[in-house]
């Protein structure tokens, strides 16, 4: 499809369980997913083998999964998982085409894989689609109950902050049931799977809309009713379109991973699933929130490192405008960081960024120093130009001094609070008393020679007299 060439497809997991981890990161790259922030969303797609999962995510979203041959028999098409970027949805959806269960290329006994990629869809979605035929309903052996079991199952295995939406889309509906009798049918099933699935003491009473939220879509058969069916679709498609808006398919925006880190988050899943460990999902977002926090610090820093290099480079210029420049650049360090973490676990936020100023304060604390010894050394310079200037227009010696030290005093408080680093808990009472002892000594220093030049003076009109 023409309208299928901008949306990605990448193959995220193989058959055999392997992650494709670069393939992520280029497909990550390709839709700009980073640049999200929270406003994405990812849908999942489930169901039997051959049910038609990849002809309706591609019409559905405008994607382009590789569909079933019928013509060539009813054999495996998807083989481990898949994603797309779908087509002119906002905010931007992540559609991802897992493997059908039941087929018969993997056998009865190869459910790891199913259980696995179930666990994997749910953990990392907001919505999941359930893709089955209608005449499975009410049917003891359909083969949507063993997949609904195993979407149940995995379920009570995650320590989840928010509700998953289950959109259960039933396929193949004919005129001659009522919607609101298979929508019915359909329900009641669910109940009666969900109370047959074995639940851990803790939710052992637990009704399934703790969990789940559950949404009922029937759609006709698309050999036989193809306009038809191609309608429904797109009224169903409007439902995807701001999806997490509040009241959207997945307004419930509790514990999302934001978009920079969904690929360490997916690869962590992945592999805690693989090693058969239970998922907590908000210690999950912890982890990932510091390991993307960190990544972040890390590349602040080193930009502030550079631009750091280029401030020392120019130190010894004028102090007031030294000072706003340092003060500046610790600023945008600290604002670039905050810009960077905003969707993060707000902790870990804030332990990293205790970090980064320990850090770049640490960094920048020889040259604080140094600045400080600046202004202490071009503050006695000042005073002593006064106060020979004041001595020269004919002012005594005690009013001169008082006068002079006063405006010095004055001036040199002025640039150790321009000079001042908020983010910074260092006391300049050392450098300040250093230099009133500056003061003190050069008046001393002053004083005496201005009395070796009255003695000289006496001594030789005395001489004269």
């Amino acid at each position: 499809m023409d309208k299928a060439a901008d949306c990605y497809t990448t193959q995220l997991i193989e058959g055999d369980g392997t992650f494709n981890a670069d393939g992520l990161e280029n497909f990550i790259k390709q839709v700009k997913l980073e640049e999200c922030g929270r406003s994405y969303a990812i849908v999942a797609v489930m169901g039997p083998q051959s049910s038609g999962k990849s002809t309706l995510l591609n019409h559905l979203f405008h994607t382009n999964f590789r569909e079933m041959d019928a013509s060539k028999g009813r054999n495996q098409t998807t083989q481990g998982i898949w994603i797309a970027r779908c087509t002119r949805i906002e905010p931007c959806t992540i559609v991802m085409d897992i493997e059908g269960t039941d087929g018969q290329e993997r056998g009865e006994d190869d459910t790891a894989f199913e259980k696995q990629s179930a666990l994997f869809g749910i953990a990392i979605s907001d919505i999941v689609i359930i893709n089955m035929w209608c005449n499975d309903i009410g049917h003891e052996k359909a083969a949507n109950k063993p997949l609904l079991k195993t979407v149940f199952q995995v379920m009570l295995r995650l320590f989840s902050p928010r509700k998953t939406t289950l959109m259960f889309v039933i396929r193949d509906t004919t005129t001659k049931t009522s919607p609101e009798i298979i929508k019915s049918k359909l329900r009641k099933e669910i109940r009666k799977i969900w109370d047959s699935v074995p639940k851990p003491e803790a939710h052992k009473y637990t009704h399934m809309s703790e969990f789940f939220n559950v949404e009922v879509e029937l759609l006709s058969n698309y050999e036989y009713q193809e306009k038809q069916f191609k309608e429904e679709v797109a009224h169903l498609r409007l439902k995807f379109i701001q999806s997490t808006a509040p009241g959207g398919l997945n307004d419930d925006r509790r514990g999302v991973i934001p978009a920079s880190g969904f690929s360490d988050n997916a690869q962590n899943i992945w592999k805690q699933i693989k090693e058969n460990k239970d998922l907590d999902l908000p210690s999950q977002m912890i982890m990932v929130s510091t390991i993307r926090c960190e990544k972040i610090l890390e590349d602040i820093y080193s930009s502030f490192v550079v631009n750091y290099k280029d401030w020392r480079h120019d130190l010894g210029a004028d102090v007031k405008s030294q000072s706003k420049k340092l003060r500046s650049l610790l600023e945008n360090c600290l604002s670039n960081y905050n810009k960077e973490v905003v969707y993060f676990d707000a902790e870990v936020v804030s332990a990293k960024r205790k970090q980064l100023e320990e850090k770049v304060m640490e960094h920048v604390l020889p040259a604080y120093k140094q600045l400080f010894k600046h202004i202490r050394s071009e503050s006695l310079d000042y005073f002593t130009r006064a106060l020979k200037d004041a001595l020269n227009e004919g002012q005594g010696f005690a009013e001169a001094a008082r006068n002079c030290t006063k405006k010095s005093v004055g001036r040199f408080n002025e640039l150790c609070e321009d000079a001042t680093i908020k983010q910074a808990n260092w006391d300049p009472t050392k450098i300040r008393d250093k230099f009133y002892h500056d003061l003190d000594q050069h008046i001393t220093k002053v004083r005496a020679a201005r009395l070796d030049e009255l003695t000289t003076l006496y001594e030789v009109n005395h001489l004269i007299w």
